[in-house]
């Protein structure tokens, strides 16, 4: 199984690539909402879980998770919110567009690798 960051700062994706390669995961990353679609296009078949920057130029994050929840090729991939968008009405959003974690940046390697955990089903850490 594969993750997938979309976020458009790398150092996240680093960190979250990081934090996957301590927990057996491969990490795929993606730039940006389109990159990261045409990634799971590519990839579906591995990926077990996205994580999904809300602020990003071009396709945003919850836009994203729109077109992922009403694909049926991907609509069972579990997807977290990775964002600093910590507004209630926007986690409402996200948990009713389909996600099923949210977690607000800044955020600790720890922190990160038990909400990983969580959002496949292996439990927290």
């Amino acid at each position: 199984m594969k993750l997938l960051s979309i976020d458009d700062s790398r150092t996240i994706r680093r960190v979250i690539s990081g934090v996957g390669a301590m927990l057996g995961f491969e990490v795929l990353e993606a730039e940006n909402g389109m990159v990261g679609l045409q990634v799971l296009e590519e990839s579906s078949h591995e990926v077990g879980l996205i994580l999904l920057d809300w602020n990003m130029p071009g396709l945003n994050g919850l836009e994203v998770l729109k077109k992922v929840k009403a694909d049926e090729r991907f609509m069972h991939i579990p997807v977290m919110m990775v964002t600093t968008e910590g507004e209630k009405d926007n986690i409402i959003r996200a948990i009713q567009a389909g996600a099923c974690h949210y977690m607000t940046k800044p955020f600790s390697q720890e922190e990160m690798a038990g909400r990983i955990m969580e959002a496949i089903g292996m439990g927290g850490m």
